[in-house]
């Protein structure tokens, strides 16, 4: 299995305010799209809470303390470990599994990760919920960077990166 995040970041890394997504932009929410039908994907309970629903057209895998927490269409974990254990046993090698959020899930899936699918908005926004800083990490490299269209009904400017592990 490749193991990918794919978030949409500000300049500033942020990439959530109240547990929602600061900004919208609909080219990047069809990136999303296409990148996760038909996979796995993998999220915080956070996350999955913030969404209200599983996403169709994936396994959606929701990772929780709460051992008791269940919601129909999703399979719970308790740990990334465990999730990704048995992820591995079920996916094929060339098979991407998703990582979606939130930031707690990032941070913890970030030393696993073989491919990072990064929308990056080119300004700051005001939050406070953030994406690990990447951009500088040494163990990955940009190998993809497409600017997007700016967003008319917004009016933000973004790019989309691919970023991945060093070998």
């Amino acid at each position: 299995m490749i193991l990918c995040a794919i978030a949409a970041m500000a300049r500033n890394r942020v990439i959530g305010k109240l547990g929602q997504l600061p900004w919208h932009i609909s080219e990047d929410l069809k990136f999303f799209k296409q990148k996760t039908s038909g996979r796995t994907i993998i999220m915080g309970r956070k996350t999955f809470d913030s969404l209200g629903r599983p996403l169709p057209h994936r396994r959606n895998i929701v990772l929780s303390r709460d051992q008791t927490w269940m919601q129909e269409g999703v399979e719970v974990f308790s740990s990334l470990d465990q999730a990704l254990e048995t992820i591995e046993r079920q996916a094929f090698k060339t098979e991407e599994v998703f990582v979606v959020g939130g930031a707690e899930i990032y941070k913890q899936s970030l030393n696993r990760l073989n491919r990072i699918y990064l929308t990056l908005i080119e300004q700051e926004i005001e939050g406070d919920t953030y994406f690990p800083d990447v951009l500088k990490e040494a163990s990955f490299k940009i190998t993809s960077d497409v600017p997007g269209v700016e967003s008319n009904s917004s009016g933000i400017s973004y790019r989309f990166l691919i970023l991945d592990r060093k070998n």
